[in-house]
């Protein structure tokens, strides 16, 4: 009989150490590539500091792998598992900071299929860390091969046991501590759902994803009721008997007479992706061989005119449009959380539902991409529009910028046609007052020079030194997008000034982008920094025409939010109490309040709000949380008592 082959002790250690220390150098791989570099200051400043959260993160691996292990007893293939729970999530999170300067989060699973086109269109490039990564996962995945040969084998009941005891203890720390805020506070890990980037450096991606699934509900605001609820509406009401000066005094609503003013206008919304007036850069060393914004800057003469404060940067579009629609701040809402998926999932209080329901409007949205994009089929009817009219339902369109898009992406010189097309159709079916709403594609990310031919592409003409040729091919790009909308704002000017009734047509843009791969073209000009969180990178360019006014109007900034209360002060449009209280938060407390960063009246930025201000964006929480998620006290003051059947208990 052979003797029993025992293992060596040496080997018997390495073994039991193997687990541990190969899943806490996965850690460091996983927040190497998430962040990009790991340096001595990110170790003390925020792991150090931090500690607990990744003694978690690297307990969430250690145990998978002993899982996997126990179940398969094939040490590479928990080796490899372990590594991919890591570094797969994290390597999104480094190009979801890159594309809009926000983390990786749990609600971005909603929205896979959209994010992967946008992730191919923008041309990632594989880092170094990744690269390095990979490397070293492979040798570990080599060393447990040679480590664990050999090992001796188990009968199916110890394998079951040493799994179900491992995925125990994997459950009860998802459940016990990472899903449970109280135990989370109480070892140190503050809730930061406001500023997520900070809260990914502070406590990693492993924590802070696992964290932020506790997220995905709001908490209602302190002191929520009814009584609540009315005292704020009592102040607004009272509040319009003020004799206050009017916020823009020049405009149309404070120059007419109240029983003068049209009442039921065409409104018209175009929110034009990724457009800002790229003229500005001609300030700033660069030039184009065209004006670009031609129409705009003549439109300015006769309209009012600013900016728009975006919640946004890079992406999420949705946030801007679900703002501008309704008055809601996205900033009350998780960071990086998609309202239209997430929340706007039945009917509530929306611009298109206020005009619809109390002032019998017609109601329609038109969009020039799939109808799941940001899922807005299913957002579009829960805010009041009738018709939505999407990429499956247009013909006759043209398309151009295929050298990402392979399948193009329609122009906004045939979104003009179809927004007149649409318009067009609503006044031939009813005579009913029409609400229009529009999102173009022409100029989304990213951008190439080979997008146009060289004989149709804007050309810069002079430039800063030292920036890339692909970066002035891409700010050519985007500049000839730019040149396109400006096209288009001319093609529906010209056409509504021609129209026989009043019509207002509000135009903007959702948010800036990175041009090219990074921000060269807006550090090497000093136009802004290098950081998405820059308020110069939020302020698109905003335009608020009529055919029935020619009076010019400097709106300054504003927040994406206050962009529907605005157009109704400015025309002299019966406002709903909700929209009367941002107009006048907007006069007495600040210009803008999102993401963190607070826009005072004098059009400075602070992110340290005062104790007014504070004061105000609790008033428009708490209603915004009420027509949202509460019961919906504050929709019966505003005429829309039909929706409080679709309202919840908080």
């Amino acid at each position: 009989m052979n003797a029993k082959k025992h293992t060596p002790l040496s080997l018997h250690g390495l073994r039991l150490l193997f687990p541990p220390l190969a899943t806490l150098g996965i850690l460091f791989l996983t927040e190497w590539i998430a962040r990009g570099s790991l340096t001595g200051e990110t170790f003390t400043q925020y792991i150090f500091p931090h500690a607990e959260a990744y003694l978690l993160a690297w307990a969430m691996l250690f145990l998978s792998w002993l899982a996997v292990d126990w179940l398969t007893r094939f040490a590479p293939l928990a080796t490899l598992l372990a590594a991919v729970l890591g570094c797969a999530p994290a390597a999104v999170n480094f190009y979801t900071l890159q594309l809009r300067g926000e983390p990786f989060l749990p609600w971005d699973l909603m929205q896979v299929s959209e994010a992967a086109g946008v992730a191919a269109a923008a041309g990632i490039h594989i880092q170094t860390s990744m690269v390095v990564s990979i490397v070293i996962i492979v040798l570990l995945v080599v060393v447990s091969f040679f480590l664990y040969r050999g090992r001796q084998k188990l009968n199916w009941k110890p394998r079951v046991a040493g799994f179900l005891a491992s995925a125990a203890a994997t459950c009860g720390l998802l459940f016990g501590v990472f899903l449970q805020p109280a135990v989370t506070q109480a070892i140190g890990i503050v809730p930061d759902a406001w500023m997520q980037d900070r809260y990914y450096r502070y406590y990693g991606v492993i924590t802070s994803f696992l964290t932020n699934l506790t997220n995905l509900e709001i908490s209602k605001p302190e002191g929520y009721s009814e009584e609540a609820v009315n005292e704020i509406l009592d102040d607004t009401e009272a509040a319009q008997k003020y004799s206050t000066a009017p916020f823009y005094p020049g405009s149309y609503g404070a120059t007419t007479s109240a029983d003068e003013t049209v009442k039921k206008p065409t409104i018209i919304y175009v929110m034009d992706e990724s457009y800002w007036d790229v003229s500005e850069l001609e300030q700033y060393g660069f030039q184009f061989d065209t004006d670009v914004s031609a129409n705009f800057h003549a439109l300015q003469q006769t309209s009012a005119s600013g900016r728009a404060y975006s919640p946004s940067f890079g992406g999420g579009t949705c946030d801007v449009e679900f703002e501008a629609l309704t008055g809601y701040s996205a900033s009350f809402l998780p960071n990086g959380s998609k309202p239209y998926q997430q929340h706007v999932t039945k009917p509530m209080f929306s611009l298109p539902n206020y005009l619809k329901l109390t002032q019998g409007y017609q109601t329609a949205a038109v969009h020039c991409f799939w109808a799941k994009y940001w899922s807005r089929d299913t957002a579009y009817p829960n805010l009041g529009f009738d018709t939505f009219l999407s990429l499956e339902q247009m013909t006759h369109v043209n398309k151009v910028r295929r050298h990402y898009w392979t399948s193009g992406l329609v122009t906004d010189d045939s979104m003009a046609d179809q927004i007149i097309q649409q318009y067009e159709k609503m006044k031939t079916s009813s005579d009913a007052p029409v609400f229009l709403h529009a999102v173009t594609m022409q100029n989304h990310t990213n951008y190439n020079k080979d997008n146009y031919p060289d004989d149709v592409r804007v050309k810069v003409t002079e430039h800063p030194a030292g920036l890339k040729a692909s970066t002035i091919g891409a700010l050519e790009d985007f500049a000839t997008g730019i040149r396109d909308a400006d096209a288009m704002l001319g093609k529906l000017t010209q056409y509504f000034s021609q129209v026989d009734e009043p019509v207002i047509l509000v135009f903007w843009g959702d948010h800036y982008n990175p041009i090219d791969s990074n921000y060269d073209v807006f550090t090497s000009s000093g136009y802004a920094s290098d950081s998405s969180a820059d308020p110069r990178l939020h302020q698109t360019t905003l335009l608020m025409w009529s055919n029935y006014t020619d009076k010019p109007v400097d709106l300054g900034t504003i927040a994406a939010y206050d962009i529907s209360p605005v157009m109704m002060n400015l025309y002299g449009l019966e406002q709903p109490l909700y929209f009367q209280l941002l107009n006048r938060q907007l006069q007495v407390a600040d210009r803008a309040n999102t993401r963190g960063t607070v826009m005072n009246l004098d059009g400075t930025t602070t992110q340290t709000p005062s104790s007014l201000q504070e004061s105000w964006s609790q008033k428009h929480w708490l209603l915004q949380y009420d027509l949202m998620f509460g019961k919906g006290y504050a929709l019966s003051r505003m005429g829309m008592e039909s929706l409080n059947s679709t309202q919840t208990d908080e």
